[in-house]
């Protein structure tokens, strides 16, 4: 064989390498991609939902407002809050419900008038279920959780 012979047979060697390098890396970031993709799916796709109620003449009633519910959800005054109350009552970073280790949880935010569950008022984190009611002030929301 001569010289011209080995030369092209390693220049196309070298160039199947590298398209299969090239082929490698490409599959690893899609595969990386599609599992972002996945991760900030999930994390954005609701769990559940809070129905707010106001109370009238000692029953609580629905407003018609319902508010996605995500692993974190805020609840307070503040423009920042996941969900916004326009109560009185209500402190600026009222309330937080999170999901953890596969429960959701309410947990009152040091508020100044305090986070009712089931009409009983929190002093720390407590597991929520589906059915329950949320009182911040004279707004209230009930815990639909999807399963």
């Amino acid at each position: 064989m001569d010289i011209q012979t080995i030369l092209l047979i390693l220049r196309v060697t070298s160039a199947g390498l590298l398209l299969l390098l090239i082929a490698g890396l490409f599959f690893a970031i899609w595969r990386d991609f599609r599992t972002t993709v996945k991760q900030v799916t999930a994390s954005k796709r609701s769990h559940g939902y809070l129905v707010a109620m106001r109370e009238i003449d000692g029953t609580l009633a629905l407003t018609g407002e319902i508010y996605p519910l995500m692993p974190l959800t805020t609840l307070g005054r503040a423009p920042t809050n996941t969900i916004r109350i326009t109560d009185d009552y209500a402190s600026a970073d009222h309330a937080m419900v999170a999901r953890r280790s596969g429960q959701w949880w309410l947990e009152d935010r040091k508020s100044r008038n305090g986070t009712t569950l089931n009409k009983t008022t929190i002093d720390r984190a407590v597991v929520i279920t589906n059915g329950d009611v949320i009182g911040i002030g004279s707004t209230y929301f009930r815990v639909d959780l999807e399963n």
